[in-house]
């Protein structure tokens, strides 16, 4: 009975969504049952905590603190308070999250023992001296990326990080926040393309500049575009190679469009080497304004067997909505719609506070993903292009 109702999940599986072998089925069976691994350290048993985890918020500067807010409530955490400097930013966020207090300080927030994670999206530059305090404070940080802006900033937040043995997570959204990437995550692991190769990434984002506050054109604010969009990338180019070591190749920056903004950067580049594979990585500010999203955000992992194109935001072939993944074996081409896959990153950064474990992300992890990019920035060539 058991073995015909195994039968039918898979000829239902294969009939529905037309996507998955019976092979590659079993191998990524195998691959979910495993204790998950990283760089020698195996994840302890999830805790059936009774109480939420709480959280407060400082910084509300980039949008992405909704986002970031929003992870952790879906998940069963709890928004307890939060604080700005800017009275402009605050009316947004209270008629979003109605039930949390505002504080009259960072310090009342910093000082409250029942708050065991702070989030932020700060202005870039302002926030590792925040998570190092944080972290002083014996509280965990969940930061948007960048999540910090210099060589000299990664330094200090490595070491108190190392001394007091708090969580400092940046948000990597274009992965973590990401099903199409989330699911591509799971199909390498299980081995649909091989040995991974190469990633080739891609973040285009749209400027609005209308919207944009006076620190976003200036680079001693948010790093150059390199150590702040391109972030995100290098996270995806050391995750989906399995790099634990990397180095820059070659690496260039410009301000091409914009010389109103003379301390701005519209464009950026750089290859990459791993201990695991290599890397190609370009950002910039171009997303024409007829698309109908802010960016057509793509990447490819080429694999020994195989490779995968996710089309992250939007399909421009015409189908609806984002999280598009494409998989190319030597069976066959394969669509999977990847808009109702699970994000895990939420409830596995709650389990890591509870269980003081590294599920969610790895810290060496996420601080070589921010050195790359910081080292890549400080080596950039600029660009001079005539016209």
């Amino acid at each position: 009975m058991h073995a015909n109702r195994r039968k039918f999940l898979r000829q239902s599986l294969a009939t529905a969504a037309g996507i998955i072998s019976a092979a590659d089925l079993s191998a990524y069976d195998a691959m979910k049952s495993r204790p998950i691994r990283h760089e020698g350290f195996e994840t302890k048993p999830v805790s059936k905590h009774t109480a939420p985890i709480r959280f407060s918020v400082i910084g509300l500067n980039h949008g992405h603190i909704y986002g970031q807010s929003e992870a952790m409530i879906r998940n069963g955490a709890q928004l307890v308070s939060f604080y700005a400097k800017e009275p402009e930013l605050i009316s947004g966020f209270t008629k979003r999250f109605p039930d949390a207090k505002l504080a009259r300080s960072e310090k009342e927030i910093l000082e409250d023992s029942t708050i065991q994670l702070i989030v932020s999206a700060s202005i870039p530059i302002d926030r590792a001296p925040l998570g190092i305090q944080v972290m002083k404070h014996g509280k965990d940080f969940m930061v948007d990326k960048p999540g910090i802006v210099t060589l000299e900033q990664l330094e200090e937040v490595r070491k108190v990080q190392k001394e007091t043995k708090r969580i400092y997570s940046i948000m990597y959204s274009e992965r973590f926040e990401n099903r199409a990437t989330v699911k591509a995550g799971e199909l390498v692991k299980a081995g649909a393309i091989g040995n991974v190769i190469q990633t080739i990434g891609l973040g285009p984002h749209r400027i609005n500049l209308k919207s944009r506050p006076e620190w976003f054109f200036d680079k001693k604010h948010f790093g150059g575009i390199i150590c702040d969009i391109g972030s995100h990338q290098c996270d995806q180019f050391l995750f989906f190679t399995g790099s634990t070591q990397a180095e820059v190749v070659a690496s260039q920056f410009g301000n091409v469009h914009y010389p109103q903004y003379p301390n701005f950067e519209d464009f950026g580049d750089m290859t990459v080497r791993g201990n695991g594979g290599t890397g190609y990585i370009r950002v910039d500010w171009f997303t024409p304004d007829g698309l109908n999203t802010w960016g057509d955000g793509r990447l490819t992992i080429l694999g020994t067997e195989g490779y995968m194109e996710l089309r992250k935001n939007v399909d421009i072939a015409g189908r609806e909505g984002g999280n598009h993944l494409f998989l190319v074996d030597k069976k066959e081409t394969r669509y999977f719609d990847c808009s109702k896959d699970p994000l895990p990153y939420g409830q596995q950064l709650i389990d890591d506070i509870t269980n003081r474990t590294e599920t969610a992300m790895t810290q060496a992890h996420c601080f070589l993903a921010t050195e790359l990019a910081l080292k890549a920035q400080q080596q950039a060539r600029k660009l001079d292009l005539k016209k």
